[in-house]
């Protein structure tokens, strides 16, 4: 049966949770107009960025109303950051640019992650559990943001470390609990380390190496140099 009890957040996890929404958002209201959607179409692709994940995570939980049902002014938020964002972008004819979009989106990135794994420990799941749940929270909406806008998924293509940045961020969240830091510093930690490693990744231009099947390997070792 879902739970129907509204799950208590501290100040805290709602500023975070506020703030990573509002990241997230502009991350899709970018993403929308670089890819020359309509009104419509840059609010509902901010929506899936802000919301998705966490919607993801609350139903993984069970739990219910899903929070930006249960705080349906976060839905009026949005609708005005998007309508902000789109007049701001048109007046200041501002083009925008996959790497303008990296920047709210490491941040986003990064407060998710925290306040997804805070959650899912609040819930008493396992450390494990509770770090794939921050990843999730984190994740899930740029994947549904990148689908919608026609593009392969930056979190599974991007070359430079996205989940694994989230990843690292949930662990430092678990162990800052375990050690009995106060939430606001757990947080703050763990929102930290996950955003300075994706920053850094963009900045830096840090890259996993693709994966290649051995004969593909094989063949271009084989290919005669060419000039």
């Amino acid at each position: 049966m879902a739970n129907t009890v509204p799950w208590a957040l501290s100040h805290t996890q709602i500023a975070v949770e506020i703030v990573a929404t509002i990241a997230f958002a502009l991350s899709g209201v970018i993403e929308g107009a670089r890819k020359r959607l309509d009104a419509v179409g840059i609010c509902v692709v901010a929506g899936l960025a802000a919301f998705g994940g966490g919607t993801v995570r609350d139903i993984l939980l069970d739990r219910r109303p899903l929070f930006w049902v249960q705080h349906a002014v976060w839905v009026w938020v949005l609708l005005a950051l998007c309508i902000g964002a789109m007049l701001f972008m048109r007046a200041r004819h501002l083009e925008p640019t996959e790497r303008a979009m990296q920047w709210p989106d490491a941040l986003g990135l990064g407060l998710f992650t925290a306040v997804g794994t805070q959650i899912a420990i609040d819930a008493a799941m396992p450390a494990v559990i509770a770090v794939i749940l921050g990843v999730v929270t984190a994740v899930f909406g740029g994947v549904l943001r990148d689908v919608v806008c026609n593009e392969i998924p930056r979190a599974f293509s991007d070359h430079r470390p996205y989940a694994i940045c989230s990843f690292v961020g949930g662990w430092v969240m678990v162990l800052a609990h375990a050690a009995g830091l106060p939430q606001w510093g757990a947080l703050l930690a763990a929102a930290g380390t996950a955003t300075a490693l994706r920053a850094a990744a963009v900045a830096m231009d840090w890259r996993l190496p693709a994966w290649q099947a051995g004969d593909a390997v094989r063949d271009e070792a084989d290919d005669p140099p060419r000039g």
